[in-house]
């Protein structure tokens, strides 16, 4: 009788993956994710199939953490104007926590066979507009979350491609400067001053 594959084992074998993932990015080779999660390659293809299924999965629970991580910073707070919540996830998004999600989901933008997630381009435009819907529904403009996404998407590439996030940062700044203009909203900085 063979082995029963053990639910718990192939998900700490994942989390695991995923931290080596967001930390050094997508290894060519099982090996760095044998080594992380503390098991050999031959374990991996038991539990995960493929290398590519591997792979596969690891992006998605990458992506699920980002969703859940970066969902929570924009979420719009009763005691706090959006342009400020938007303020303070930017910076979050944008720092040391955020900014392993934004470069391995921006490498996988670039690849242009998309083969480990063939949809991903399309996901990762419209799994953000709901939360940015929210958030400007809380100012009574919901219909400027395709523009916050847009504002919000360019500047994460333009971080990436350029590494200048001094000159995105103020972007992002002027940006809700126009945001407040436009929807007639306060927003507070980091000191919480209007």
């Amino acid at each position: 009788m063979g082995r029963h594959k053990q639910p718990e084992i192939r998900d700490r074998i994942l989390d695991a993956c995923v931290d080596h993932a967001l930390a050094h990015g997508l290894p060519g080779r099982l090996e760095p994710f044998a080594a992380a999660s503390g098991t050999s390659a031959r374990m991996l293809i038991y539990h995960f199939g493929t290398r590519d299924a591997l792979l596969r999965e690891t992006l998605r629970r990458a992506r699920r953490r980002q969703r859940d991580f970066f969902g929570e910073l924009v979420a719009p707070r009763p005691d706090e104007p959006y342009p400020s919540t938007l303020r303070r996830a930017w910076r979050v998004m944008t720092g040391p926590a955020g900014r392993p999600y934004l470069t391995m989901f921006g490498r996988l933008r670039e690849d242009a066979e998309q083969r480990l997630w063939p949809d991903f381009r399309r996901e990762s435009t419209t799994d953000w507009l709901r939360p940015f819907e929210e958030g400007m529904r809380s100012i009574g403009r919901p219909e400027l979350a395709t523009l916050v996404l847009a504002v919000v998407r360019g500047l994460f590439m333009d971080i990436e491609t350029t590494g200048d996030v001094a000159r995105a940062d103020r972007a992002f700044e002027d940006f809700l400067a126009a945001l407040v203009l436009l929807t007639g909203t306060q927003a507070r900085d980091a000191h919480g001053e209007s």
